[in-house]
C-alpha cells in the first residue's frame, strides 16, 4: 500500500488547519479588548523650573533622555541626591520631566524607610502637609518644605478605554496580577482618563516585587465594586 503524501497535500492540509485555527480564534479588533500595560514607577524626582537651575544651573533645561509610556514625558538625563533626617541619603535618584508647577519626590516605602521619612501615600499633586527633603545637585540644593509621598496606584487610559471598562475619570479599579505562588490583588487604582492618554497601570518597586510582577502568567483590570473613595489616603 502506498503510503506517500505529496508536497501539495500537505501543504493544502497546513493551510485547513491554519485556517480553522484562525477561525476560532477572536481577533484584537473583533473584541475590541484594549492592550493593557503595567509599569512600575520607580523612585523618582519631578522639579519646577526654578528649582531645576537651582540645582543645575543659572539657564539649564531638563535634558530628555528615554521617552516614557505617556507621550510627552520623558526620563530626564539629569539626577540628583535626597537627603533625609540624620543625613541619609538616596544618590543619583532620576528626575522626570517635563518640569511642574511644584516639585516632588516620589519614592516606594523601602526607600523612606531607608531615609528615615516617614511618608504618606498620595495621588500625584496632592503634597499639602507631606514632609519634606534636602535636594542636591551639581550646581546647589533645594530645601523642600514638603512633597515627599508615596506615589497612590492609579492607571491612565483613553476616554474610550474608560467607556470600555464602564469607569470616568476619578473612579477606582482593581487591579489582578496572578503570578506563581504570590498572585495579588491591587485595589483603588485611581483611573486617570484622558483623550491623549494610553492605557498603563503605575504600582510602585515595593508593589511590583510583592507580585513578582516579571513571572505574571495573567493580569486583569476590573472595575472596583465599592468606588466611594480610596482608603490608601489616610495610611
Amino acid at each position: 500500500m502506498n503510503t506517500t503524501i505529496d508536497r501539495q497535500q500537505v501543504e493544502s492540509l497546513v493551510r485547513q488547519i491554519v485556517q480553522r485555527t484562525m477561525q476560532e480564534l477572536p481577533s484584537p479588533a473583533a473584541t475590541n479588548q484594549p492592550d493593557l500595560r503595567v509599569s512600575i514607577s520607580a523612585r523618582h524626582v519631578h522639579l519646577t523650573d526654578a528649582h531645576v537651575e537651582q540645582l543645575f544651573g543659572p539657564g539649564h533645561t531638563l535634558t530628555p533622555g528615554k521617552d516614557l509610556y505617556q507621550d510627552g514625558f520623558y526620563a530626564a538625563q539629569e539626577t540628583v541626591m535626597i537627603v533625609g533626617p540624620r543625613k541619609r541619603m538616596l544618590p543619583e535618584v532620576r528626575v522626570l520631566g517635563p518640569t511642574r508647577p511644584h516639585s516632588q519626590v516620589e519614592l516606594a516605602l523601602t526607600d523612606a524607610i531607608s531615609l528615615g521619612i516617614d511618608i504618606p501615600v498620595r495621588h500625584s499633586g496632592d503634597i499639602d502637609g507631606t514632609p519634606g527633603c534636602v535636594l542636591v545637585g551639581p550646581a546647589g540644593t533645594v530645601e523642600l518644605e514638603q512633597g515627599v509621598i508615596r506615589a497612590a496606584r492609579h492607571v491612565h487610559m483613553s476616554v474610550a478605554e474608560a467607556d470600555y471598562y464602564g469607569v470616568q475619570n476619578g473612579d477606582f479599579m482593581t487591579l489582578k496580577v496572578h503570578s506563581p505562588q504570590c498572585s495579588i490583588a491591587f485595589e483603588d487604582l485611581l483611573v486617570r482618563a484622558d483623550p491623549k492618554a494610553k492605557l498603563e497601570v503605575h504600582i510602585d518597586t515595593d508593589e511590583g516585587n510583592a507580585c513578582h510582577l516579571e513571572a505574571a502568567e495573567k493580569i486583569e483590570l476590573v472595575r472596583q465594586n465599592d468606588a466611594s473613595g480610596c482608603k490608601c489616603q489616610n495610611h
